[in-house]
């Protein structure tokens, strides 16, 4: 493999818990929920899928189905589609939800995963060309900064930024291409059988990971190394 390809969420970082999440949009808003309504109302926030990154809706409405479906096309949509999940939950101030999906966008709400940077560096090292592949409503890029992994992507290939997003194969195309990578001594890594499964179409090798918290997949990634040589 000459290249090798990464999806941002669930693979390379793991957002923040929904409650985490209200907490630190309720810290910003200056506003106060009691514990239990606090708690309750993350588990809400979490079934309704409004937290970007986390789980995905337990149930989606009629009325959102259509929007979800083309929200990581650009960022007018994604923000349509999050902030319409997050509103299906009664809080006690409706700038929260606005304050909830900027939040999600910070640095501070993202972790990367512990064996991110070795893996990235690792790569780089033996002159393998690294590139991230995202479905995604907004600039990621000032995560990877904040975190010191941006040294090691040689180009990131957002969705938001392309008008398309996973699996439809442009996607990895435009990726392979600012690379200057032949897809298929290319290598897709990422967390979703469906969207990251579309880079096969072009030849790319793919290798799954599980979203799992951070805490919980120390060395998910480590076997790229083998697979990338």
């Amino acid at each position: 493999m000459t290249a090798v390809l990464f999806d941002f969420s669930g693979t390379l970082f793991r957002v923040e818990s929904a409650e985490s999440w209200l907490r630190g949009a309720l810290t910003e808003a200056g506003v106060h929920l009691p514990e239990a309504e606090l708690t309750a109302a993350a588990h809400a926030l979490e079934t309704a899928g409004a937290l970007p990154g986390g789980a995905h809706p337990v149930e989606l409405p009629e009325e959102l189905a259509g929007l979800w479906a083309v929200r990581d096309r650009s960022a007018e949509l994604h923000r349509a589609a999050y902030t319409g999940a997050a509103r299906r939950v009664p809080l006690p101030d409706p700038v929260l939800y606005d304050v909830l999906y900027d939040r999600h966008m910070s640095p501070a709400a993202w972790a990367p995963y512990p064996d991110a940077a070795e893996v990235l560096r690792t790569l780089r090292e033996r002159g393998v060309a690294v590139g991230v592949v995202s479905n995604i409503g907004w600039d990621l890029r000032p995560v990877f900064r904040e975190h010191g992994l941006d040294a090691y992507v040689d180009a990131y290939v957002l969705s938001c930024e392309h008008g398309v997003q996973k699996p439809d194969p442009r996607l990895f195309a435009a990726a392979c291409e600012e690379l200057g990578a032949d897809p298929r001594a290319t290598l897709m890594v990422g967390d979703d059988r469906h969207a990251d499964g579309g880079a096969a179409a072009l030849g790319c090798g793919v290798h799954f990971v599980d979203h799992l918290p951070v805490t919980e997949r120390p060395d998910g990634l480590r076997p790229v190394l083998d697979l990338a040589g």
